[in-house]
Formats: C-alpha cells, sequence, structure tokens
C-alpha cells in the first residue's frame, strides 16, 4: 500500500510539471485547434480556455498540459508559433502548491 501512495503522489506532482501559458490566442481560434496544434510536439493532456462570462468569448490566453518533460522541451525549440496569422506568446509555467499560492497572496 505504501508503495501504491508513492507512485500515485509522484504522478500528481510531475502532471503538474508539464504546463505552458499560452498568450495571444486569437479569438477565432478553439479550445480543440489548439489541442490539435500543440499535439504535434508530443501528447497534449489538456488544454484550458478560459471564457468570460459576460461576453462569451475566451480571454485569449490558455494552459496546454503535456504528459512528458520532452513534450514541452519540444514546443520550445521551436522558434515561433503562428496560428491564423497570429503569433502566440508562449512561457513555462512553474506550479505551485495551492497552499503556497495562498501564502503569497496574504
Amino acid at each position: 500500500m505504501a508503495a501504491a501512495s508513492i507512485v500515485r503522489t509522484v504522478g500528481r506532482r510531475s502532471s503538474r510539471l508539464f504546463d505552458i501559458f499560452v498568450a495571444d490566442v486569437p479569438w477565432t481560434v478553439s479550445s480543440k485547434e489548439l489541442k490539435e496544434y500543440f499535439s504535434q510536439f508530443g501528447s497534449v493532456r489538456m488544454c484550458q480556455l478560459p471564457f468570460d462570462k459576460d461576453t462569451g468569448f475566451h480571454r485569449r490566453y490558455c494552459w496546454i498540459k503535456f504528459s512528458t518533460q520532452q513534450d514541452v522541451q519540444n514546443v520550445f525549440q521551436k522558434d515561433s508559433h503562428i496560428l491564423e496569422g497570429a503569433k502566440l506568446t508562449l512561457k513555462q509555467q512553474p506550479h505551485r502548491r495551492r497552499s503556497q499560492r495562498r501564502n503569497q497572496s496574504e
């Protein structure tokens, strides 16, 4: 049982490390299109594209979660990423635990 618990903890920790923050996403691009685009670099586990409740449009940024660190490195090996004529701005997103986020906001 202890070994299974360690594997789950390591799995959770590692799954949090492979996010990329993407800004300047064109209004016309959907989360499905983003996931398809970034799939050329590796296995995309999730694409989170938040929407504004008032306007109904997405907020022009998203997070992409990959399965491995190598997938993330593949993304950053390409100089620029262009979707529908717009250059995307990418940043590797460091993860902090929720308790760390709360402590910094206080």
